[in-house]
């Protein structure tokens, strides 16, 4: 979304500056409400002056900002519609990590909630079960989705870090994509969308949505639907 280092790959912030340098000149600005991780597409709102820019500000900070991803996740969760309450750290913080960012459940952790329902079922021909979800995060942690679907046995397809092995995501560092990660992985992104963004702004609610990308229509496309067992 934003650059983290001098010289890094193109992001969000790099074509918004193109993209609005008129508006720059003329005393605007640009502002992320909200971002993604690196391989999470979907929405971001960006304000383009300063007084939006407070007011989303302080709209996100009280809470009035309402959130939904959709994910691809292995195999089929038993319920159809589950809360995930665990507190969230960065694991270096406690214990030896091969990945600085790699978060983790712990009872120190901060307080983390996410609500997740089940919307269908699948099973691929190649690859297996996996499940289309809708996950709320009802608070705005690191990774937090990622990590609450995979302690659960449910890791969002494609996840790296959070996925089958997190050796892969080393491997990636180094190598980029390689054919050896597709099946264990299927994706060279993890399956997480955002899809929702809901705004209360002084009684009026603004409300944007954005359909599922390609690489996971695709696999969907692929796959039989299921009832649930």
């Amino acid at each position: 979304v934003h650059p983290t280092k001098p010289g890094g790959p193109p992001t969000l912030w790099d074509g918004l500056r193109e993209l609005l340098a008129y508006e720059m000149v003329n005393k605007g600005q640009i502002s992320l409400i909200n971002r993604l991780d690196r391989e999470t597409s979907g929405l971001v709102l960006v304000c383009k002056n300063s007084s939006s820019a407070r007011t989303f500000a302080m709209a996100m900070e009280e809470k009035r900002i309402r959130k939904a991803y959709h994910a691809l996740v292995y195999d089929w969760p038993a319920d159809d519609s589950f809360l995930v309450a665990a507190p969230l750290l960065r694991i270096g913080e406690k214990e030896p990590s091969n990945i600085w960012l790699k978060r983790g459940i712990h009872p120190d952790g901060d307080i983390s909630e996410t609500q997740v329902s089940v919307l269908k079922r699948y099973t691929h021909p190649e690859k297996g079960d996996f499940a289309l979800v809708e996950a709320k995060p009802l608070t705005g942690r690191t990774h937090q989705i990622r990590v609450h679907l995979a302690s659960l046995g449910h890791a969002v397809i494609g996840d790296k870090i959070y996925g089958p092995d997190e050796n892969y995501y080393l491997q990636f560092i180094e190598q980029g994509w390689i054919s050896s990660m597709e099946k264990a992985l299927w994706l060279p992104r993890h399956a997480l969308h955002s899809s929702l963004l809901e705004v209360e702004i002084r009684g009026e609610v603004f409300r944007w949505e954005s359909p599922l990308p390609w690489d996971m229509q695709k696999i969907l496309k692929e796959s039989a639907a299921c009832p649930r067992p």
